[in-house]
């Protein structure tokens, strides 16, 4: 049986991370700084006043679209979004990467809930990930992206982007946020996955799907008394976090170029096209666990969660960079991961 690890406990010694998922702060200062922020707002009600409109406008306005929804979950908007463009075409069929979102994280959801059938023609939604998570990243060139979008519309298929970490691809596309989704009908943005906030998401498109889409977050839960926490948590990510995304993809990269030069490790893609990527280690798993543990004890630093591929005897971590994550310096990465594999291999 696989040894039992604390890694709550674990992370809580560690004064460093690598990624930075690791190093989120505590509910408390959360609180504290969004009370700050929140200043005369008065809370919003199902979703309508205060920071939640305001947000909704601020996104809707960075993306290009008519009109944005506040939603819990991206599971929630991404579901609406493709029932609504499948429903109006009277096609069920949706495309997308076996590998997304939707298909590897959503338990089915599309089809058990909305009765949507994935990969057949005719095809009534293309939904694209960009970048897409389970492959570290990755992103088509700017010219397969239109490529892509314009054999959907060709087609009479809406467009849909899951733009989760859609943050993090102006360095690559050398575009705006709002060149990007212009290509695309409607389009989900994570408040959390990139900007640190608390939770939520927005669902941006035109004005009468985003009024139906408003329909369907009644029908899936959705409504709730209040959202002002993601909101404001949502407008400081926006404020504070996002500015600094270059930076965070030039610190990918850097680590990524220091990774791919250790014996032992792969990186996946190389070069980086984000603010992540995909770390191969070769090695039995519960040695590199023992390893990732023993260094944290050792110099309290955190490199990430490893799970199995399936490679026999090749493990993948993810690094995801932010703020933490530049306190450490390539090279100094690179060396704890060397580390991990010497360790591993012992």
């Amino acid at each position: 049986m696989p040894a039992k690890r604390d890694w709550d406990a674990i992370a809580a010694r560690c004064t460093r991370f690598v990624a930075s998922w690791a190093a989120r702060p505590r509910p408390a200062e959360t609180l504290q700084d969004l009370a700050r922020r929140a200043g005369e707002d008065r809370a919003d009600v199902y979703g309508f006043g205060g920071a939640v409109e305001r947000l909704e406008r601020r996104v809707a306005d960075l993306l290009r679209k008519e009109a944005a929804l506040l939603l819990p979950s991206g599971t929630t908007a991404q579901q609406i979004a493709l029932r609504i463009h499948c429903e109006r075409r009277g096609i069920p069929n949706v495309a997308f990467h076996p590998q997304c979102h939707l298909e590897a994280h959503e338990e089915k959801g599309y089809e058990r809930l909305h009765r949507l059938h994935a990969i057949l023609e005719p095809v009534g939604a293309l939904l694209l990930e960009l970048p897409q998570r389970d492959l570290g990243g990755q992103l088509p060139s700017w010219d397969d992206l239109v490529a892509q979008l314009e054999w959907a519309r060709s087609r009479g298929a809406a467009t849909h982007m899951d733009g989760a970490r859609l943050w993090q691809c102006e360095p690559f596309y050398g575009k705006t946020f709002a060149e990007t989704s212009a290509l695309f009908d409607t389009v989900y943005v994570s408040l959390y996955k990139d900007l640190e906030g608390i939770g939520g998401c927005l669902l941006a498109g035109p004005d009468h799907v985003i009024a139906e889409a408003r329909v369907w977050a009644i029908r899936h839960g959705g409504r709730v008394a209040s959202l002002y926490p993601y909101a404001l948590s949502g407008e400081r990510g926006l404020d504070e976090v996002l500015p600094r995304m270059p930076s965070y993809v030039e610190a990918a990269r850097e680590i990524g170029a220091a990774l791919a030069a250790v014996d032992g490790i792969d990186v996946v893609p190389d070069p980086p096209q984000v603010a992540m990527l995909h770390v191969y280690v070769r090695g039995d798993l519960e040695r590199v666990l023992d390893a990732v543990a023993a260094i944290a004890e050792e110099r309290r630093v955190l490199l990430g969660r490893f799970g199995p591929t399936q490679v026999p005897g090749v493990q993948r971590t993810e690094i995801q960079v932010g703020a933490p994550t530049l306190e450490i310096a390539p090279g100094e990465v690179a060396e704890l991961y060397a580390d991990v594999v010497a360790r591993a291999a012992g």
